[in-house]
Formats: structure tokens, C-alpha cells, sequence
């Protein structure tokens, strides 16, 4: 079974999460650093957006996912991938500039935490009712 929502939503958060490994790559070439941080707080910064995006982004397409599986409504798809996306983007913007754009971090992980909240409540609700 095709899911076109979650296709989206998963290629617009794997082009992001691309974007922010080349930021790391590109970095590390200019500044000669092929191993760690070496205690350059920019490259750590570039990381960390990196890994953040690692972290929260497969559980909360492996939720987009199962809640297309469980046939929920499009626009509710599409709001959950958005917050995703948008959240992502926000968090990376704000903890990768220098200095950090505080508001834009917390903003994007706010999208993100609600997006995987209200997606496992759906899946609760739907399995459990």
C-alpha cells in the first residue's frame, strides 16, 4: 500500500537532514577536522543540529507512517508532517546560528514534541477505540 503523505514528509526530512551533514562535511574540510570536534564549539554547534534531527526525526516519521497506515484524515497527515518539517527546520536554524537564535530552537522542538505526541495519542485512540 502506497503512502503518499508520509512520502512527503520523509523526503522533505531526509533532504533537511542532508543539508545539515554537509554543513558538518563542509566545515570539517575548511577547518581540517577529521575526527570529533576538536573542541571547536561551531562544528559541535553543526553536530548537534545534525544528531538532533537523527534523533527525533524516525520515531516521528515511524508515527506519520503508522497514522496513514490507520487511514487518519489527510489534512491531519499533513499538519503532523508539517509540524515535523517546519520544527526540524526551526530547531536546526536556531541552534546552528551563531549566536543561537533561542526562540527558533525551542519554537522547533516544541513543533516537533507536539507533532509526536498528538500523532501517539491518535494511534492510542484509534487502537484503543
Amino acid at each position: 500500500m502506497p503512502l503518499p503523505i508520509t512520502s512527503i514528509y520523509a523526503a522533505l526530512t531526509a533532504l533537511l537532514f542532508l543539508t545539515l551533514s554537509i554543513r558538518v562535511i563542509v566545515y570539517r574540510r575548511a577547518n581540517t577536522i577529521s575526527l570529533g570536534d576538536s573542541g571547536d564549539k561551531n562544528l559541535l554547534k553543526r553536530m548537534r543540529a545534525q544528531a538532533n534531527c537523527a534523533e527525533y526525526a524516525p520515531l516521528a516519521l515511524i508515527l506519520l507512517m503508522l497514522s496513514e497506515f490507520a487511514a487518519a484524515p489527510s489534512l491531519a497527515l499533513h499538519v503532523l508532517g508539517v509540524m515535523l518539517v517546519a520544527g526540524r527546520a526551526l530547531h536546526a536554524f536556531g541552534f546552528a546560528s551563531t549566536p543561537q537564535k533561542i526562540i527558533f530552537r525551542q519554537v522547533g522542538i516544541l513543533m516537533n514534541m507536539a507533532m509526536i505526541v498528538f500523532a501517539a495519542l491518535g494511534l492510542l485512540g484509534h487502537a484503543l477505540l
